[in-house]
């Protein structure tokens, strides 16, 4: 579904953000791409979406295909007439508008596709939006807000998405619908998601595979069983290590085991 080959990326043609990624993710996955703060996972779903252009960014070397079509020069609205929906950090919804006109906006992914808006399955994964549909989005609450996002890809009726950080500042009985929604959607529509998250434990409850990020490269990928028991992802994204400097630690632990 989507294949990305032995990408780099640089910002301003002088700061390079990914160095030789590559990774991939197949049709009806959901996989997890963990990493710390700076470490290139939003940079890589801009690339994958082709926004790098709006932070002055360009992919530099490697190749991106989704579903077989290489997508170097297609524009990000004709990304999305695809079937690839990037699900933005931030939620980036429009504030001033009502949740429905929010999902409104979304329906014109569907131009030419000879598909109708489905708003009413949206309301039945999310019923806080159904009860908040005439309301301004900006008045929302931050989990609302996040639904508002996942329903807006929900309407453009996507076959991959691309979501970035959905847990962000938001309280863990709202993470956990969030998620829930997640796989169930993944489960009924058969949507291939590719997750970005700090939070492994909760993209672990939904991910199959997962891909671990560091300064811009891919230092370790597997099945999600696996990874959960390796010690660094135990102690680094598992919040289970021995105690002691972590920030000594890390870095050392790092360095020795990924990027000797």
């Amino acid at each position: 579904m989507l294949e990305i080959e032995n990408i780099e990326v640089s910002y301003h043609h002088t700061v390079q953000a990914l160095r030789g990624l590559s990774l991939h993710v197949g049709p009806g996955e959901i996989v997890a791409l963990l990493g710390t703060n700076g470490a290139g996972k939003t940079t890589t779903l801009k690339a994958a979406s082709n926004l790098l252009a709006l932070e002055y960014g360009a992919l530099e070397a490697g190749r991106i295909r989704f579903d077989g079509k290489d997508t170097r020069g297609m524009a990000p609205d004709a990304l999305v007439r695809a079937g690839l929906f990037h699900v933005r950090e931030g939620r980036r919804i429009f504030a001033e508008m009502s949740v429905e006109e929010n999902l409104i906006a979304a329906s014109y992914a569907l131009e030419g596709r000879g598909a109708a808006p489905d708003f009413e399955r949206v309301y039945a994964f999310f019923p806080r939006l159904a009860e908040r549909r005439g309301q301004v989005a900006g008045y929302l609450s931050g989990g609302e807000q996040q639904m508002l996002a996942f329903g807006r890809a929900m309407v453009a009726r996507p076959r991959m998405i691309l979501m970035d950080e959905p847990s962000l500042g938001l309280a863990p009985k709202v993470v956990e619908e969030i998620f829930e929604a997640i796989r169930r959607f993944n489960a009924e529509e058969g949507v291939t998601i590719l997750l970005v998250e700090q939070n492994a434990a909760v993209a672990f409850s939904v991910a199959s595979r997962a891909y671990v990020m560091e300064h811009g490269q891919i230092v370790m990928e597997g099945d999600v069983a696996k990874l959960r028991d390796d010690p660094d992802i135990r102690d680094f994204y598992l919040g289970m290590g021995a105690g002691g400097s972590f920030r000594a630690v890390k870095h050392y632990k790092r360095r020795k085991r990924w990027l000797s």
